[in-house]
């Protein structure tokens, strides 16, 4: 028997581990932008200016397989050096 018939191919993600992935994203992306935004030079009394964050690195909690996974449907696309963005739709 060789080493080919030993190991099996991961199976891909869920659905559900997927969804669950992309709502901790947007969360995940959502909460550094406000972050980001409520630091000095920015609010009420000061031009306004919006977070220029675009992409983050993706919660932990989940696989490198999840990510690419979405990747490769379309939902995020990786930025390099281990960041992802939203797909604009």
């Amino acid at each position: 028997m060789d080493e080919s018939e030993t190991t099996s191919a991961p199976e891909p993600p869920s659905k559900e581990e997927l969804r669950l992935a992309m709502k901790a994203f947007r969360k995940r992306l959502k909460l550094t932008r406000l972050d980001d935004e409520s630091g000095m030079g920015y609010g009420p009394t000061s031009s306004g200016q919006r977070s220029g964050i675009f992409a983050i690195r993706p919660p932990d909690q989940f696989s490198d397989a999840i990510w690419l996974e979405l990747a490769k449907l379309g939902k995020i696309k990786r930025d390099g050096g281990g960041r992802y963005s939203l797909v604009e739709s």
